[in-house]
C-alpha cells in the first residue's frame, strides 16, 4: 500500500464510523450522515474482488445504512479512472468540500499555553464549540469520542470555553480536527496555542507526525496550517454514482 493509503487508513482508525464494515482492503462507513469521511467508503487497496461488485456492495451498504453512496479515494490515483469508467462522478456538489488535502507536519511540543488543557473526556463547552450543542447525537458521540487514544483541548478565557480541537492518535500520527475558537475569542492566539497543546498531548501517546484534513476551500485553514509548518502531502475526493440504482 503507498504511503497516501497508509495515512487514510490512521485516520479512519483515529475517526471511527458508528458503523463498519470491511471489503478487502476497502473500508465501509456510516455513522448517520455526520461528516463525510464517517459515511463513504473508503476506497485504498483491494477490494478482494472486481471492481463493479465492489461498487454495487458500496452501493448496497450505504442503502441499508440510509445514506448516499459515496467514495472516498485518492485524488488522481489509479481509482480513478476506473470510477468514472464504471459511471461515477467527482461529489462536486458536496456542501463540506468533495477534495480534500491532507496536510502532513512536525508535533510541536514544546510552546505551553497556560490557556489550553487537553482531557480525557468532553465537556458541555467542547460539544458546544464542537458541534454546536452540548446534546451530540449518537453517530457525533461515537465518531468524536471512540479511537485508540483520543484527547479533548480546550482553550478557557474568563472562566469559559473559548476554542477546542480533537486529537486522536493512531498508527504513531496524530489526526487533529474539529478546531474551533468562538467568534467572540478570535485573533488572541487561541488557534496556535490549542495546535501546541494537542501536539503536546500527542507526543505523550507516541506519534511522531501530525495530519490533518481540510477542504481545498477552506484557505483561512490552509493559511494558518503553512504558517504552522504544514504542507500538503496528498489529496482524497469523494465521488458518487451517476444514477443511483435504488434511489
Amino acid at each position: 500500500m503507498t504511503e497516501a493509503g497508509q495515512i487514510e487508513n490512521a485516520c479512519a482508525d483515529a475517526w471511527p464510523a458508528l458503523t463498519e464494515r470491511r471489503l478487502g482492503g476497502w473500508r465501509l462507513r456510516a455513522a448517520g450522515g455526520f461528516t463525510g469521511r464517517a459515511n463513504s467508503a473508503l476506497a485504498v487497496g483491494d477490494p478482494g474482488t472486481g471492481l463493479a461488485s465492489a461498487l454495487e456492495t458500496v452501493c448496497d451498504f450505504a442503502h441499508a445504512q440510509r445514506i448516499d453512496p459515496v467514495v472516498q479515494t485518492i485524488k488522481d490515483g489509479p481509482l480513478e479512472p476506473a470510477l468514472r469508467e464504471h459511471d461515477w462522478r467527482p461529489y462536486a456538489e458536496y456542501a463540506g468540500g468533495h477534495e480534500v488535502a491532507v496536510l502532513l507536519g512536525g508535533i510541536d511540543s514544546t510552546t505551553r499555553d497556560p490557556r489550553v488543557r487537553v482531557l480525557d473526556a468532553p465537556t458541555p463547552g467542547w460539544w458546544r464549540l464542537t458541534v454546536g450543542g452540548t446534546e451530540p447525537t449518537e453517530a457525533q458521540r461515537r465518531v468524536l469520542t471512540s479511537g485508540p487514544a483520543v484527547g479533548f483541548g480546550v482553550a478557557e478565557v474568563d472562566g469559559g470555553t473559548a476554542g477546542s480541537v480533537r486529537g486522536a492518535v493512531a498508527d504513531g500520527l496524530l489526526l487533529v480536527a474539529r478546531l474551533a475558537v468562538d467568534p467572540a475569542f478570535r485573533r488572541r492566539g487561541l488557534a496556535t496555542a490549542l495546535m501546541s497543546g494537542i501536539g503536546e498531548w500527542g507526543a505523550a501517546q507516541g506519534a511522531t507526525r501530525c495530519v490533518l484534513q481540510v477542504s481545498v476551500g477552506n484557505s483561512g485553514a490552509l493559511d494558518l496550517y503553512a504558517g504552522l509548518g504544514f504542507r500538503e502531502h496528498h489529496r482524497y475526493r469523494y465521488w458518487v454514482p451517476w444514477k443511483d440504482r435504488a434511489s
